[in-house]
């Protein structure tokens, strides 16, 4: 076990996440009940671990160009600032100075022969510490409580640990840092199951803290990350007993329960002017968190004069990335909004140009560079309309466009998400669309059509690999078919023909070939001569797909 965590442990920490969080939004979203209802703190915690993630992969891209791996300090330290300048909401400004608090400690010089597990409970007992510190008025049954028992079971491992080393003991010896990340799991665990007997509205809305339940799965992949080994999941369900109704589902607070914006701004600003500007928003609304340090803030505040609480900041320093909610519905705006619109991730220019011309918004996910939630944010308010249709396109993206679709419907947007898994599905999706029909028909007739297509890709092998269909070595084709390998060639057309051969062997109507940006007009003929010759009632199209990450991308309807 390293002393600390390791750069690369630090980015699967981020990854791993970012995809609980992905696979848990929604539910953390249905139990929002504190400090408002307002169904978000799922969607402001995955995307606040986005911007993490993204900070600590621009670190090792920049290393990548050196061919050299970024230390622990750099990759902790981008976490923190990606989490702080992207952090949304209340729960995402706390979980941001967590992060700031863990990469206090594990950056500092660690004394000759500290044990990991001291240093892990040190960085979560900074967290936790840290993050009381931001909220003005702490209250338990949130978060916090469940970041304060994290840390007093990691320090309990730890204090065990050392105890036992003394004795000559083996098991749990100083450095098993594995101890101590289950340890303190286990401690946040026990303490969100406890959340409703602190705070009396989960209790009487028969729900677990939903920042607490965000926060379980962000050390849950830490626990992951270290061990290699994923603790075993929170239950899928609400806290309830007998005296306490199921709630069908939260339901948003009305305006006038509390303030009626939310104001959420980076400050530039130093330590004495953050200090005045607290007591000055603390007189203004509630929910205030002011997370950050060294000269940079996250100031995130629930107030009736949302024009007071930018103009404090002001005052204090250089608020920028303003960013204003109300609570209710933004009538006004969705009357200047057309329609409908379908906003589409394509993966090359080709397939760009075509679908704006079909009339989509699209989203360009470059080769390696998979679009983030905001850009997608960005393109469906780029659409300027009251219903959107998302077609993420490709497997990997369906959280990330879940988390944009979460976004968009808080300022007014219908967004309906099609679990699009590949670039040719979106274009029978596409074809099918019928603005003038109903929303919900046009959703349902283009989720079919993406349904009935079925998706290929041909890619070169870079390295020898295992496979489904057999060990490849680097440079060969590999055909895969709905997500798996199923054919291994030596030639980008023989390969092709062996896949359009299996796809074909279930039927098929009309057969759709992307051409990226290298490959030459003859296999398109060849392919289209090979269908032609060997399946007469099937019909070819050929589209040109631009500078994308495979060469050849296949669909059969």
């Amino acid at each position: 076990m390293p002393q600390t965590l390791d750069a690369a442990e630090v980015r699967n920490w981020c990854s791993l996440a970012l995809e609980a969080l992905g696979r848990e939004r929604e539910e953390i979203d249905a139990i929002n009940v504190y400090p408002v209802a307002d169904g978000d703190t799922g969607t402001n915690l995955y995307l606040t671990v986005e911007s993490a993630a993204q900070a600590v992969e621009a670190v090792f891209a920049a290393h990548e160009t050196g061919a050299t791996v970024p230390g622990p300090a750099d990759a902790v330290r981008a976490m923190a600032h990606g989490a702080l300048i992207g952090a949304k909401g209340n729960s995402g400004t706390i979980l941001a100075q967590l992060l700031r608090g863990m990469a206090e400690v594990l950056t500092a010089p660690a004394p000759d022969g500290s044990p990991a597990g001291d240093r892990i409970a040190a960085a979560l007992r900074r967290a936790a510490g840290l993050a009381r510190a931001a909220v003005a008025h702490p209250v338990e049954g949130t978060m916090l409580s469940v970041a304060s028992a994290a840390a007093e079971a990691a320090e309990a491992a730890a204090e065990a640990a050392e105890a036992a080393a003394e004795r000559g003991a083996r098991d749990g010896a100083p450095g098993d840092g594995a101890a101590t990340v289950r340890a303190a799991y286990a401690g946040a665990r026990a303490a969100l199951d406890a959340t409703p007997d602190q705070l009396a509205v989960l209790a009487r809305a028969g729900v677990v803290d939903a920042g607490g339940r965000g926060l379980l799965a962000v050390l849950g992949a830490l626990v992951q990350s270290v061990t290699g080994e994923a603790p075993a999941a929170f239950p899928v369900r609400k806290r309830r007993s007998e005296e306490h109704a199921a709630p069908a589902a939260v339901t948003p607070c009305p305006a006038d329960d509390g303030p009626s914006f939310e104001v959420i701004y980076l400050l530039e600003a130093d330590d004495s002017a953050v200090a005045r500007l607290r007591d000055r928003l603390d007189r203004l609304g509630d929910s205030l968190v002011i997370g950050g340090g060294d000269g940079l803030w996250n100031v995130h505040v629930h107030v009736d004069d949302a024009g007071a609480a930018v103009e404090a900041g002001v005052e204090a320093g250089r608020p920028y990335r303003i960013r204003i909610s109300h609570f209710g519905a933004a009538a006004e705006e969705r009357t200047a909004r057309t329609q409908r619109a379908v906003v589409a991730v394509v993966p090359g220019e080709g397939l760009a140009g075509l679908c704006a011309d079909a009339g989509a918004t699209t989203v360009l996910a470059r080769p390696g560079e998979p679009p983030a939630s905001g850009e997608l944010v960005e393109a469906i308010r780029r659409a300027h309309a009251r219903e959107v249709v998302l077609l993420p396109n490709d497997t990997g993206l369906h959280h990330t466009a879940a988390a944009a679709a979460e976004q968009a419907r808080a300022d007014g947007v219908r967004v309906a998400l099609i679990p699009t898994r590949a670039a040719v599905q979106g274009l029978a999706a596409l074809a099918v669309h019928q603005p003038e029909r109903r929303f919900d028909e046009d959703v349902v007739a283009m989720t079919t059509a993406a349904g009935a297509t079925r998706y290929a890709e041909l890619a070169v092998a870079e390295r020898q690999s295992w496979t489904m269909a057999g060990i490849c070595q680097a440079g060969d084709v590999l055909g895969l078919i709905d997500g798996d390998v199923a054919v291994i060639g030596a030639g980008l057309a023989a390969t092709a023909e062996a896949v359009l051969s299996r796809m074909l062997a279930a039927g098929g109507e009309l057969v759709t070939l992307v051409l990226g940006e290298d490959v030459p007009d003859a296999l398109a003929d060849r392919l289209e001569e090979y269908v032609r010759d060997g399946y007469l009632a099937v019909d070819t199209v050929v589209y040109r797909g631009g500078r994308q990450s495979v060469p050849l991308l296949v669909g059969v309807e």
